[in-house]
């Protein structure tokens, strides 16, 4: 059933892929990381957030969603709270991150974060990648939690204003998610959060899968 929604929906919900223990070993991890700031792109550069990369997709619910060839390519991750709120405006995920500037027509929107390259590839990439969202708190409706539009991976790029008309036509699914549960997702998907209301945290790790071998001669800055 997970991967009839996602293959249809573009997400899919699993729930229960890390116990309480396991949490609170990653929350620990987790703890003096970006104290000024909304959270990091950096992780995957961590052996642990490799391992960890490494044991989700081996649950038997996400491991048909994530091609075995492909490789965790990089892991952000996001806190929002009381103190650390923001919202996000409808959008797809359009950047990778890469190791170097390539020349090439199909390449473009390069762009540098927190030192790193990133480049918008042409959209036949974008609809491979598979991003896995891994929440380290229950996040409730009041905690900001993604809001999707179903279905809206399958057009390809969409422009800002066919993306707030979209929000318009068809109803959004406000994912809720449980501590130590899973949202795999397309990067492609129209999805938007609002800032949290209440006073939970809601710490999430969102790891992207990617193919090994990138076109243009591209290449990831590092691949587990």
């Amino acid at each position: 059933m997970e991967h009839t929604a996602f293959t249809t929906q573009g997400f899919a919900l699993v729930p229960q892929v890390l116990g309480a223990a396991e949490c609170e070993s990653v929350a620990s991890r987790l703890a003096g990381i970006s104290p000024d700031s909304a959270g990091t792109r950096g992780l995957l550069s961590q052996a642990w957030c490799q391992a960890l990369a490494a044991n989700i997709r081996r649950h038997p619910l996400l491991a048909p969603l994530v091609p075995v060839d492909f490789a965790a390519v990089q892991c952000t991750y996001f806190e929002k709270s009381a103190s650390r709120n923001w919202l996000v405006p409808v959008h797809q995920d359009l950047s990778i991150p890469v190791a170097a500037r390539v020349a090439h027509a199909g390449l473009g929107g390069w762009s540098e974060k927190e030192g790193s390259l990133y480049v918008q590839p042409p959209v036949e990439l974008l609809q491979q990648l598979v991003a896995v969202r891994l929440h380290i708190d229950t996040c409730g409706a009041e905690d900001g939690p993604l809001r999707v539009v179903p279905g809206s991976h399958l057009r390809g790029k969409t422009e800002a204003q066919a993306a707030a008309a979209a929000r318009q036509t068809q109803a959004e699914v406000i994912c809720t998610a449980e501590r130590g549960s899973v949202m795999a997702m397309r990067p492609l998907l129209l999805h938007a959060s609002s800032k949290s209301t209440g006073n939970s945290r809601r710490r999430v790790l969102h790891f992207l899968f990617g193919p090994r071998t990138l076109p243009f001669g591209l290449q990831w800055p590092q691949a587990a």
